[in-house]
């Protein structure tokens, strides 16, 4: 199955939705949070399911989780914003949850901020943002994850 990964797209989607329709059909997107009317307006865009999660800045959206697991070709995936693990300060409380539910892989978002590693046996990628990168390098990002029988995590640059 091949999944797109966003978060912290703060209303700005036209240049990640552009990229998404140029590319092959993923099966899945999840939006990490920040904001939830973009997943909706990703989902109508592209004509692709999204999963969304809210973040610290989707006050006003009660029917969305700050967190979520799903299950996929037998993975077990965290979904999360990130900003209630206090993620810019470090990922420890993060892979406690992760352990805590089970999870196979963990996305989350937040820092604006592209991130993958494997730690404790569980695979962490925060994809970025494709309109508000942070960080020295300030690269445009989302991410792909393709699942098998193993997973595989992909960077992917706008600019």
């Amino acid at each position: 199955m091949k999944i797109i990964a966003v978060s912290d797209t703060h209303g700005r989607i036209e240049e990640f939705v552009n990229k998404v329709n140029s590319m092959e059909k993923a099966d899945l997107i999840i939006h990490l949070g920040d904001y939830v009317e973009d997943g909706l307006d990703i989902e109508n865009k592209t004509g692709i399911k999204t999963v969304i999660v809210k973040g610290n800045g989707d006050f006003f959206y009660q029917e969305y989780k700050e967190d979520e697991i799903l299950e996929i070709e037998g993975k077990r995936i965290l979904l999360t914003h990130g900003h209630k693990y206090n993620v810019r300060y470090g990922i420890d409380n993060l892979l406690y949850k992760g352990e805590e539910v089970k999870a196979d892989l963990i996305l989350f978002g937040h820092t604006h901020v592209s991130t993958f590693i494997e730690e404790s046996g569980i695979i962490v990628m925060n994809p970025g943002s494709p309109s508000m990168p942070r960080g020295f390098d300030r690269r445009k990002t989302f991410g792909i994850i393709d699942i098998k029988q193993k997973i595989n995590i992909k960077i992917i640059e706008l600019n």
